[in-house]
Order: structure tokens, then C-alpha cells, then sequence
């Protein structure tokens, strides 16, 4: 099952079509896991009396277990999707569990996540074209963890010499927030390590500009340390 990039859901080589009402029922069972049909009811249909969206997922469930039998597993108060069932979101956050879990607790700097992981979060926008309210929180909190994992992918690289995929992974966080200093830290720091002075001196302006315009304050020194050599010059 994809949910990042857009829906989609396939058995074996095969794409399934499935209705928009059921692809969300499939959606939220994919992002929450297991959850009572009482929760499900009114995250889906926030707007309906409670018999009505009871009614609405009673006929969802009917429809999914006849187009997609086995694919849900019902109990007489919840529901659930099958264990075999493959979820892009599941996948790629269980590899980067697993990479932590790799790490013993004298560790300090953290495990190295698989290379590969670039590529899974590099442009995975979580169900794009989906304005529920449930979906724009899953979407923030995807976000948040997407953007965490890139700034530890650009750490990591500039730390291993692999200083192009540091500059793509620390641009692809602040293309995901622009004022996370964090993020532009990291950016810089990519840049100076690449050689590139004037492209970092053109990121720090520009992002001292938008700090200044949208909260009126400059970057912190730490960050401003880090190109002070070229503004003295």
C-alpha cells in the first residue's frame, strides 16, 4: 500500500481500484492501526449524527471485504488491517527504527541510517491532495519525523565526506521549513565543507532576510559564526 506520493494500493503486480470512501477507511487503519469503530466513525464522518456514520462504515466494511476479502480484520468493536498487508509509511519508519535499535546505549552520535533512506524521504509527501483534518494532522506529523530524519541523514553524510548527499539532504529539510535554523545550519555547514563560500554566503543572507521579515529577529550567532569569515570580507 502507498500513501506517500498519492494512493495507491496493489495484490502482487496487479493495481486495485478501490472508491475514494474506502480508501480512506484503508488509509486511516494503514496510519493508526487498530482502532475501535466508534474512533473510526468519527474520524471519517465528523459531520454526520453518529447512525449515520456508523451506517457509512458499516457500508465501507461491507464494500472492502467484498472487493478486498481478507484485507481487513473485524471484531465485533474494531478494526484493523491484515499483518501481511505493506504500508510505504510502516516500512520506511521501521527502517529507521531498526537502525536505532542497532545501537547499544554507551553509543552517543546516534546509529548511521541506511544510505537508501534519502531516497524514501527525500520527496514523500503523506497522501497529497487530502484535506480531512485527520489527514493534514498525520501529513504535519509525517513532516516532523521526515524532517528530523533529514537533518540526521545530513549529519551523518558530512560527517562520512559524502558531502553532495549532505547538501541534498540538509536542502531538502529546509525546503520543508525554510526557518528551521537547524536545518539552515546544517545547509551552511554542507556548503562551507563543499568549498561553495558564495552559495553559502547567498543561503545565510537569504535566510537572515526571511527571519528578520517574518519575526523580526537575526540568526543566532552559533549560526552566524559559521560564515562570519566571509561578512568580514
Amino acid at each position: 500500500m502507498q500513501l506517500l506520493g498519492g494512493w495507491q494500493l496493489q495484490r502482487g503486480d496487479q493495481r486495485v481500484t478501490v472508491a475514494l470512501r474506502q480508501q480512506r477507511l484503508i488509509a486511516a487503519l494503514a496510519l493508526y492501526g487498530r482502532q475501535p469503530r466508534t474512533f473510526l466513525a468519527g474520524l471519517l464522518w465528523p459531520d454526520r449524527a453518529e447512525h449515520q456514520a456508523f451506517g457509512n462504515l458499516r457500508e465501507s466494511v461491507f464494500v472492502v471485504n467484498r472487493n478486498l476479502p481478507k484485507l481487513l480484520v473485524p471484531t465485533r468493536d474494531s478494526l484493523d488491517l491484515a499483518e501481511r498487508a505493506r504500508i510505504d509509511v510502516r516500512d520506511i519508519r521501521a527502517q529507521a527504527s531498526g537502525a536505532e535499535e542497532q545501537t547499544g546505549p554507551e553509543e552517543q552520535t546516534g546509529p548511521d541510517l541506511p544510505q537508501s533512506m534519502l531516497d524514501s524521504v527525500l520527496e514523500a509527501e503523506l497522501l497529497p491532495g487530502w484535506y480531512e483534518d485527520w489527514v493534514i494532522a498525520e501529513q504535519e506529523r509525517w513532516q516532523r519525523w521526515r524532517l528530523s530524519v533529514l537533518e540526521r541523514l545530513a549529519r551523518q553524510f558530512l560527517l562520512q565526506g559524502k558531502i553532495d548527499l549532505a547538501v541534498e539532504a540538509a536542502r531538502a529539510a529546509t525546503t520543508i521549513e525554510p526557518l528551521r535554523e537547524s536545518a539552515q545550519r546544517l545547509l551552511l555547514q554542507c556548503y562551507m565543507a563543499e568549498g561553495n563560500q558564495a552559495e553559502a554566503l547567498r543561503s545565510y543572507q537569504s535566510f537572515r532576510i526571511r527571519l528578520r521579515q517574518e519575526f523580526g529577529v537575526d540568526p543566532s550567532p552559533f549560526t552566524a559564526d559559521l560564515v562570519s569569515s566571509l561578512l568580514m570580507d
